[in-house]
């Protein structure tokens, strides 16, 4: 290009201000290419290719099943194949192509991820130890946090963890410990039942999720958490936004609906 484009280090990789431009300017037209590919391919197989879902969480995985028989059933019958994956990596799983479609909490802010419809929301609620002082109450706000030592992922970036699970400061400004990395949910909750620290969690923890050394605590002043189905912009085909679709009419059809649901 007669330009640099990378400055190289031997710990790190970064593009210039030329290379980003670059990157930039070529991004749009890159995943139409893509995707273009991706639709031919797709219309060429006479026998349709499984969708593989991914799905982090229990109530996720009960959408992504009954998606999963509605996008089977339904024409052109694309069968699909449902796998569990972890929220510190799940976005990763998709660049490398394990799965196509991924059914995960928001927000998602990977800047070459597409974000469906949402297919549900649910109360936020605090996980905290049995023990700890907090768990007294009926319910708390977010200024609440700063009592608390907030659990975090093992490493930082913008799609690792959901940015507003492990703030660092309250709405107020006050300052949020932070506590133990940990990979996975069950991992968290073990680390909450030990008293380790808390962590922010949807309310159908109360239905999948309960232990007796681990108390949820309604927040009174935080959004809901919402849920979406994704898949990278350069897939950004016809059966993703089908099983999507599928998807939102699943999560409608649930026994309980989690946008209801409260702390006991």
């Amino acid at each position: 290009m007669g330009a640099l484009l990378f400055e190289r280090t031997s710990r790190s990789v970064e593009l210039t201000e030329i290379g980003s431009r670059l990157r930039d300017d070529l991004q749009s037209g890159y995943e139409q290419i893509q995707a273009g590919l991706a639709r031919a391919a797709d219309a060429a197989r006479a026998t349709p290719k499984a969708l593989r879902v991914g799905f982090v969480g229990a109530l996720a995985g009960q959408v992504a099943h009954r998606a999963a028989r509605r996008t089977a059933a339904d024409p052109p019958g694309i069968p699909v194949e449902i796998r569990e994956v972890q929220v510190v990596d799940a976005t990763e799983k998709l660049r490398s192509e394990h799965i196509d479609v991924l059914l995960i909490s928001l927000p998602v802010t990977a800047p070459d991820v597409t974000v469906g419809p949402v297919l549900f929301s649910e109360p936020r609620m605090l996980a905290v130890p049995a023990h700890h002082p907090l768990a007294a109450r009926t319910s708390l706000t977010q200024e609440d946090l700063a009592d608390v030592v907030l659990l975090r992922p093992p490493h930082s970036g913008p799609d690792s963890w959901p940015a507003d699970r492990h703030p660092r400061r309250t709405p107020g400004g006050a300052a949020i410990s932070s506590g133990a990395p940990v990979e996975t949910f069950q991992e968290a909750l073990q680390q909450v039942g030990a008293g380790a620290g808390a962590v922010i969690v949807g309310a159908q923890v109360l239905r999948f999720y309960t232990r007796p050394d681990v108390v949820y605590l309604p927040f009174t002043d935080a959004p809901p958490i919402e849920w979406a189905a994704t898949w990278l912009n350069i897939n950004d085909v016809p059966c993703h936004r089908h099983f999507a679709r599928a998807a939102v009419q699943a999560a409608a059809e649930l026994d309980e609906p989690p946008r209801l649901w409260r702390s006991p």
